[in-house]
């Protein structure tokens, strides 16, 4: 049986070869652990700093961005227009990173996405719809923000244009310093 540094060692090799996100479950399996087990080696992994996000689909290592440009979009719309949303931003090329929510007693909440294809949409609308679970965006009647990456603003700006078109209210957004 591997020491617990042999194992979190193995634990970032397997994610740093990895181009998508893999499961607790797979990540188990491979080291010859429990799930729990996984749970907690990458919270110690985080903590020590490495950019390891969890995901809807599982873990992973977070590359350097290719995309040099991040900005903040803010949108206010129905939970039935999510997948419409999420299609729109991705077929522009627009790497959805994540969601967030300003809530009255919590303040800010955040959700990772990762959502790079429509495959990735419809991974995630598959598992909101297996999980019964609400998006974070019904906390606050439709607005959220989501933090993004693209290779020009051009194509936020095509993208917010065909979300308005669509019936989802686009408010102003800017870069991420």
């Amino acid at each position: 049986m591997k020491d617990r540094s042999e194992r979190q060692q193995q634990l970032l090799e397997v994610l740093n070869r990895k181009q998508d996100a893999v499961t607790g479950s797979d990540l188990a399996s491979q080291m010859g652990v429990t799930r729990q087990v996984v749970v907690h080696d990458i919270a110690i992994l985080r903590a020590a700093g490495h950019p390891i996000l969890s995901t809807p689909r599982g873990y992973w290592l977070q590359p350097q961005s290719t995309l040099k440009n991040r900005y903040v979009l803010a949108v206010s719309h129905p939970p039935d227009l999510t997948q419409t949303e999420l299609t729109i931003l991705v077929d522009h090329g627009i790497h959805v990173l994540d969601v967030a929510v300003e809530h009255p007693l919590y303040g800010e909440l955040r959700g990772s996405l990762h959502l790079a294809s429509r495959r990735d949409v419809a991974f995630f609308m598959e598992q909101l719809k297996n999980a019964g679970a609400t998006l974070l965006s019904s906390l606050t009647d439709g607005e959220h923000l989501h933090t993004v990456e693209c290779s020009d603003l051009q194509s936020l700006n095509e993208a917010s244009a065909k979300l308005r078109a669509a019936g989802i209210h686009v408010f102003d957004s800017g870069p991420v310093a």
